[in-house]
């Protein structure tokens, strides 16, 4: 039986999105820098445009990379939202991803460490 891979302390952190294919950076900060965080309990968070999502994340290796899949739910502008999604460690950490909404839209992102620079009023 294959041992199941353990959470990446590399993905563990608040994680800056700068770039997404279905939004432009614009509508990705929309309310806030667009982000996305893992805890390493499993749990995690993320926004974007009016979305806030919570995190249920299962540690996971894709193409020899550390990542984590996971199931979310939250809200876009009051509604109730859910999906799924993926992330992995890249070449040049950074990681990269995908996000699903049920029944809805999907966009890969990509994301770089968050900064102080990164928070709204800057350094």
């Amino acid at each position: 039986m294959a041992r199941a891979p353990k959470f990446s302390a590399r993905m563990s952190g608040r994680w800056r999105i700068v770039a997404m294919s279905g939004w432009d950076r614009d509508a990705i900060d929309l309310v806030e820098p667009g982000y996305v965080e893992f805890a390493r309990n499993g749990t995690g968070q993320f926004g974007f445009i009016a979305v806030h999502g919570w995190l249920d994340c299962r540690p996971v290796e894709r193409d020899g990379r550390p990542g984590v899949e996971f199931t979310w739910e939250g809200s876009d502008e009051g509604d109730q939202v859910s999906g799924r999604g993926w992330a992995v460690m890249a070449d040049d950490d950074t990681i990269e991803g995908h996000l699903f909404f049920h029944l809805g839209d999907d966009s890969s992102f990509r994301a770089k460490p968050f900064t102080d620079a990164d928070e709204p009023d800057g350094p």
